[in-house]
């Protein structure tokens, strides 16, 4: 059964654009659509989440979603909003980037089932590679104008005074390139659709352009609005740099930070969009969350429902027990829990001071390991009196000043978390 796809991005605050036409084009049969992800690197970040989303509500209306890996794109780079060019990309890299890839998007798409519209992955390198440069300026250049080409806001804002690098010709052509990859496709596969952000209209349009004046057939196009946060920063980005989905690149702890973090305003809107919660629970969790923002139903809620769909229920229950530890009753058993990088990134930016193996495995006086060896406090007489107040706690356990660290204290073979007070951490790192 076909659903209502357009409405349904609509009410979640997903659409910028769409061609006339596409709504009921869609309700008319099963379609098939295209989303183009960027292969530059081995996994995906969450600014490429909106797009897979998309793609996962065309499959739920009932459509055939294509994942297409830009193998051949990915090789040029795209000019729009980026102002200077990528560094190219080799076979090899590419292949072991889309296989990476995928694995990530069927955390989200259906791609192994036996329904009519089950996902596919597509990467246009497999059919740019062997069309000759020639073959392409005849077959497809010669339909569009440089005049069209040079009116698209991304060529424009490349080639305006303000850019001082200007725009090589490898990238004005890009539009043909990826216009191209949607006549292939509507032709291959009968797919009707191609779906991106809204930077991506111009690249689009040029596609459905190729495909009425080529083949005098209708292609459609629809962009969603680019992520942006309320306070003028940018979306998906941290000092860090990207939050991946990419266990190793981004912890799933940090993952779910990233969204326990978000402000009142976008966590309203975010909700909508990375999450397949319905309307109306949507709705109610709103009404619950403006009751009571200090209790941030709406955070808690949007971590909890992405951490869990890009990792897992168990990632996201390691994840809440790690930010209980900086704030909660947590123990050192439950320190002794996180891995070597989750334990990291709890206590980031905490001082720490490296001491050698042998010093732990002699036994390390509490008072030395405070401020001769540690440094943490700036004399042994403040260690004694901080010790006395029963302030000093060891791995979240408190001790006295006869305590003495040794290997049966390591977290990961490799710490031991020392604190004074409530919140004045400071960690031993064994070398």
């Amino acid at each position: 059964m076909i659903k209502n796809f357009v409405e349904e991005l609509t009410w979640r605050g997903m659409i910028q654009d769409s061609m006339p036409g596409t709504e009921e084009h869609l309700m008319e049969a099963m379609r098939m659509a295209y989303v183009g992800i960027d292969p530059t690197a081995d996994s995906l970040h969450i600014g490429h989440l909106v797009g897979v989303m998309g793609l996962k509500h065309f499959q739920l209306a009932g459509h055939k979603p294509v994942a297409l890996v830009g193998g051949a794109t990915g090789m040029i780079g795209d000019p729009s909003g980026k102002s200077s060019e990528r560094n190219l990309l080799d076979e090899k890299t590419l292949k072991h980037n889309q296989d990476a890839i995928k694995g990530q998007l069927a955390r989200f798409l259906d791609f192994d089932s036996d329904a009519d519209n089950a996902a596919i992955i597509v990467n246009n390198y497999d059919w740019m590679k062997n069309f000759s440069f020639l073959e392409f300026i005849r077959d497809v250049g010669k339909h569009i104008t440089v005049n069209y080409m040079m009116a698209k806001d991304s060529v424009k804002k490349r080639l305006s005074s303000e850019s001082a690098v200007g725009m090589s010709f490898t990238e004005f052509t890009y539009q043909l390139v990826q216009g191209y990859d949607f006549l292939h496709l509507y032709r291959d596969k009968q797919c009707t659709l191609q779906m991106g952000g809204s930077d991506q209209w111009g690249n689009i349009t040029t596609g459905t352009e190729l495909i009425r004046r080529i083949d005098a057939g209708k292609g459609f196009a629809l962009t969603w609005p680019l992520i942006t946060k309320a306070d003028g920063t940018k979306f998906g980005k941290t000092e860090g740099g990207n939050i991946w989905l990419d266990t190793e690149r981004t912890s799933p702890y940090k993952f779910y930070q990233y969204w326990l973090n978000t402000s009142d305003v976008d966590a309203e809107k975010y909700i909508k969009i990375f999450t397949f919660l319905t309307r109306q629970e949507i709705e109610s969790l709103i009404d619950e969350h403006k009751e009571a923002p200090h209790l941030r139903v709406l955070q808690k809620r949007l971590a909890e429902e992405i951490t869990t769909m890009v990792h897992s229920k168990e990632e996201l229950e390691n994840a809440i027990k790690a930010s209980e530890i900086l704030f909660g009753n947590s123990t050192g058993d439950d320190l002794k829990q996180l891995n070597e990088k989750t334990f990291l990134d709890v206590f980031d930016g905490v001082p720490l001071t490296e001491i050698a193996k042998d010093a732990i495995e002699d036994g390390l006086d509490i008072i030395a390991a405070l401020a001769e060896k540690g440094g943490f406090l700036k004399s042994n007489g403040e260690a004694r009196r901080a010790l006395k107040e029963n302030s000093i706690s060891v791995n979240k356990e408190k001790v006295k000043d006869d305590y003495t660290i040794t290997s049966e204290d390591l977290i990961n073979n490799k710490f031991v978390l020392l604190q004074r007070g409530k919140k004045n951490y400071f960690i031993l790192r064994i070398v």
